[in-house]
């Protein structure tokens, strides 16, 4: 099905406006990045919802507001790459594995994506015609945010809740991008899952209302979440699995099974990736040789540090913070199974 990336301001009798702005295009924004950009199904302007993928490489920060259809609530599912949208002096922070939410009126939003990093995200744009016409028995329920957009009210706190994705969530995102359907049942199966996704994310009930199976985890999240800003603060000597139960208040197994069932890793796993991001991410300032950074995220040898470098970022790390735009689509393209090469130390 062709997409459709334009919106027109109508009149009232639904006509065009003459004196309206020209339609609106995110094809601009999109367009240096390739294949990069890829629409999966819908139209804003048609159905009202649209799906988008996006899987790219920001050589520099990325002016991503400018994408955001005008008058829309968009769902964003980011497996990868940190950015940020901002209103005024209210900030909504996107980390690798997060999901949120956010409305863009008539004014832009600002939103960068940041520079020299790898970025995979869903996006699902809805219009606030879909959302009356498939959300309204769900009103009370909903986050007063998209209630207000339903109403044609205005929006003084664009953003929604930030949460971590789960496992079954990054599953989702994959399903959505493989129909497991024929095509002549598409229009259908992508309308049913973008409703889906709005009462996933686009909730929010009363404490009092909140369902047993919600709380459990709401707490579970809450728990991960709290288990890895601890990790964040101490990357070369983090705390045992019992202190991490002690602090968030429950036994080291169910945490252990709470984050795998959250996460998709382990605490261990998911440690090594947090501290290869910090090491990219210092190796980028150029302010740091290898052996500092190794030592500064907890790696105390200098071959193991190398050789999970290079399984995770597909170049040894002292070539990293120069590395050419060809080495970044080895990386990109390099099979998971390939085993890593035996680079000396730098």
């Amino acid at each position: 099905m062709r997409k459709e990336f334009t919106t027109q301001k109508a009149s009232p009798e639904g006509q065009p406006d003459a004196s309206a702005s020209p339609p609106f295009s995110e094809r601009a924004v999109w367009r240096p990045m390739g294949n990069g950009w890829q629409p999966i199904f819908g139209s804003f302007k048609g159905e009202g919802f649209s799906l988008e993928w996006h899987d790219f490489q920001a050589e520099r920060e990325l002016d991503w507001g400018a994408s955001f259809h005008p008058d829309s609530v968009e769902i964003c599912l980011n497996l990868a790459g940190e950015g940020y949208v901002r209103h005024g002096l209210q900030q909504l922070n996107f980390e690798p594995n997060t999901v949120a939410f956010y409305h863009r009126a008539r004014t832009p939003l600002e939103a960068r994506r940041a520079a020299g990093q790898r970025h995979r995200f869903l996006t699902v744009e809805l219009s606030p015609a879909f959302l009356r016409n498939h959300l309204a028995r769900a009103e009370p329920v909903l986050h007063p945010m998209v209630r207000a957009v339903m109403a044609g009210q205005p929006v003084h706190q664009p953003f929604g809740v930030r949460s971590r994705l789960t496992a079954a969530q990054r599953q989702m995102v994959e399903t959505l991008r493989r129909p497991p359907v024929y095509a002549a049942a598409q229009d259908v199966w992508y309308r049913c899952k973008v409703v889906e996704l709005a009462v996933v994310f686009l909730l929010q009930p009363a404490p009092e209302d909140e369902l047993f199976c919600t709380r459990q985890q709401r707490i579970a999240q809450e728990r991960v979440e709290r288990v890895i800003a601890l990790l964040k603060q101490n990357l070369a000597s983090p705390p045992t699995l019992e202190d991490l139960g002690r602090q968030v208040g429950c036994s080291p197994f169910y945490l252990s099974r709470i984050f795998s069932a959250q996460t998709g890793m382990t605490i261990p796993q998911y440690l090594r990736e947090l501290r290869l991001e910090r090491a990219a991410e210092l190796l980028r300032t150029g302010r740091y040789n290898v052996t500092e950074v190794a030592l500064e995220v907890g790696y105390n040898s200098l071959s193991h540090f190398s050789q999970a470098f290079h399984e995770r970022f597909g170049c040894c790390p002292g070539l990293y913070p120069i590395q050419t735009p060809v080495q970044s689509k080895a990386r990109e393209t390099r099979p998971a199974h390939s085993p890593p090469t035996d680079l000396p130390a730098p």
